[in-house]
C-alpha cells in the first residue's frame, strides 16, 4: 500500500472513530488489548501486551491512533499488560467460535463472490447457533460480524471459563461432528425381558438424526408403495427386500418410529439410520475454526471498530437480527456513504456494497467513498489526487 493511500485511510478511520461507540467486553480491565497500526510496506505489526490502562479511554485512543485493526483477549488475567503469558496470570477465558468463509467446505474462494461467501457463512452461523442453543443450552451468546469474511460467537459463562484447550477441543469436535460414532447413535435397551434397538432421541446428534428420520418417514407416507420402495432403494445397501421390511415397520407403526424403535426395520434400518445420520452431519454441522476456540489466549476483534481489510464495521448483532443481517449493507459505515472519492482501480471487477453493484474497470474513477475504502483496504485500488 502506497503512502498516499495509507495516510488517506488512516485519516478517514480517525474521522470514523471520533463519533464511534465501541462495545467493550465485560471486565475490560482484566483483558489484554492489541492493535495493528497503519505501518508502511506490506507487512503488519501487532502491538499487544497492553492493558486498557495503557490505552486510556478507548474511544479517545481510537480517535487518536486510528488503528487498522483492534483486538481484545478472550482471556482474563491478573496482569493483562505483562509482556509474557506466564506473567499475566491467566484466570479463564470466554468460549469463542469463529466462522470464516474461506474455510467453509461449500465455498471455493477462487470462484465465489464476496457476497456469496458471506451468505454461505451466515448460513453456517445459523447452524452453529442452533447447536449451541439446542444441544448445549447456552443462553449468553454474543454474536459479532467480524467485518471481514465471517462471524464470531462469544459464550461467557463462569463455569466454562476455566476449560483448558483439550476440553474446548471436545466441544469443537462435537460441533463439527468429528469422528461421530454412528454405531453409538443406536442403543440396545431391555424391554419386557427382551432387547430392542432404539435410536437415541433425547439430545445431540441422535436426536437430530431422529428428527430427520421422522421427516423421511412422513415423506414416504405421501408416496405410493412403488415410489416409496424406489425412494428407499436410493440408499446404497437397501434392496427391494430391505425396503419392503422398512415400509412395513415404519408406515404401519408410526408410534414405534416416534419412540426411535428401529428394531422391526431389520438390517435395513441400520443402513437407513447411518445414511440419514451422514446427511444430518453434512447439513447441520458448523465448520468452525478449531484454533480460535481451543486457544485460551486468543485475541478477537472489538465490536464497533473497523476492519482494516474491508473498511466495514465489526458489528455486534442481537440474536433476532442475525437471520436478516446483510453485512454489505448493515456493516457499511455511514460516515463513508455521503461522499465520492477518486481512486485508481488496480484490480478491476464487480463490487456489491451499500445495496448497489459497481462494475469497475482498471484506471482512475470517482466512486462512492465506501466502495473506494473497501477497494483500497483490500489492495484493489489506490488513492489519487482529487
Amino acid at each position: 500500500m502506497d503512502r498516499r493511500t495509507r495516510e488517506y485511510l488512516a485519516g478517514r478511520f480517525g474521522d470514523y472513530y471520533r463519533s464511534a461507540d465501541p462495545t467493550l467486553p465485560p471486565d475490560p480491565g482484566t483483558r489484554e488489548w492489541g492493535h495493528i497500526p497503519w505501518t508502511s510496506g506490506e507487512s503488519t505489526t501487532m502491538v499487544r501486551h497492553q492493558s486498557i490502562y495503557d490505552l486510556g479511554d478507548v474511544s479517545d485512543f481510537l480517535a487518536r491512533e486510528a488503528p487498522r485493526h483492534v483486538y481484545f483477549s478472550a482471556a482474563r488475567y491478573d496482569d493483562p499488560g505483562a509482556k509474557t503469558m506466564d506473567e499475566k496470570g491467566w484466570r479463564g477465558a470466554d468460549l469463542v467460535f469463529d466462522l470464516d468463509a474461506d474455510h467453509l467446505p461449500s465455498v471455493d474462494p477462487e470462484a465465489a463472490t464476496y457476497a456469496e461467501m458471506l451468505a454461505a457463512c451466515q448460513d453456517a452461523l445459523l447452524r452453529l447457533l442452533d447447536i449451541l442453543e439446542a444441544d448445549f443450552d447456552f443462553d449468553d451468546l454474543t454474536v459479532v460480524f467480524s467485518g471481514g469474511r465471517g462471524y464470531h460467537v462469544h459464550v461467557r459463562d463462569d463455569e466454562l471459563a476455566p476449560l483448558d484447550s483439550e476440553a474446548r477441543r471436545e466441544i469443537v469436535d462435537y460441533v463439527r461432528a468429528v469422528d461421530l460414532d454412528m454405531e453409538g447413535l443406536i442403543r440396545t435397551r431391555a424391554v419386557g425381558g427382551t432387547t430392542r434397538r432404539e435410536l437415541r432421541t433425547r439430545g445431540g446428534w441422535g436426536k437430530r438424526t431422529h428428527e430427520r428420520l421422522l421427516d423421511f418417514v412422513a415423506e414416504l407416507r405421501e408416496l405410493d408403495e412403488d415410489d416409496a420402495t424406489a425412494r428407499l432403494m436410493e440408499f446404497g445397501g437397501i434392496g427391494e427386500g430391505y425396503a419392503g421390511t422398512l415400509l412395513d415397520a415404519f408406515i404401519d407403526n408410526p408410534n414405534a418410529v416416534e419412540r426411535g424403535n428401529v428394531e422391526a426395520g431389520g438390517p435395513g434400518a441400520r443402513i437407513l439410520v447411518e445414511a440419514l445420520a451422514e446427511e444430518t452431519v453434512a447439513e447441520e454441522t458448523a465448520p468452525i475454526d478449531e484454533p480460535v476456540t481451543t486457544d485460551t489466549h486468543r485475541l478477537i476483534r472489538l465490536p464497533g471498530t473497523l476492519h482494516g481489510g474491508s473498511g466495514l464495521v465489526v458489528r455486534r448483532l442481537d440474536r433476532d437480527e442475525v437471520a436478516d443481517f446483510d453485512p454489505l449493507v448493515d456493516a457499511v459505515p455511514e460516515r463513508f456513504t455521503d461522499h465520492t472519492v477518486r481512486v485508481e482501480v488496480t484490480d478491476p471487477g464487480t463490487v456489491e456494497l451499500a445495496g448497489d453493484s459497481f462494475t469497475l474497470d482498471a484506471g482512475e474513477c470517482s466512486i462512492p467513498e465506501c466502495v473506494g475504502v473497501f477497494l483500497m483496504t483490500r489492495n484493489r485500488a489506490r488513492k489519487v489526487q482529487e
